[in-house]
């Protein structure tokens, strides 16, 4: 009997771990961004405008130990992040993603229009 049991549950629990795999590329559950003020949006790292990662915000928002911390790493492109949740923004296009990756077809992820829309004000 224990062994029906279990055969008949097995499959319920490959399920599960494949949608795991599977959702493995959606942001971050549970990690929300802050928006102190319009069109700046913080997670526990950094600070972003619309010009992007920001030093100055970062500072006033997490303190100076924080910007130590992610400044002194050396040159990094401050104008295409992705944030601790997983959402993707890129200063250029004036957008905001639901990940950094790429589709099959090249193109960028669907965009996130409440992110874009804080950050942006889009």
């Amino acid at each position: 009997m224990k062994k029906i049991a279990y055969l008949l549950f097995m499959p319920i629990f490959l399920m599960g771990c494949q949608a795991t795999e599977i959702s493995s590329k959606q942001p971050i559950q549970g990690i929300d961004l802050k928006q102190p003020t319009p069109q700046v949006l913080c997670d526990q790292y950094v600070c972003a405008n619309a010009e992007g990662i920001s030093k100055e915000l970062t500072q006033k928002y997490l303190g100076q130990v924080q910007v130590d911390k992610v400044f002194s790493q050396g040159e990094f492109d401050h104008t295409q992040f992705t944030f601790a949740n997983g959402i993707f923004c890129d200063t250029q296009t004036r957008k905001c993603h639901v990940d950094r990756y790429f589709n099959g077809d090249g193109k960028r992820s669907d965009v996130a229009e409440n992110y874009t829309k804080a950050l942006f004000g889009q």
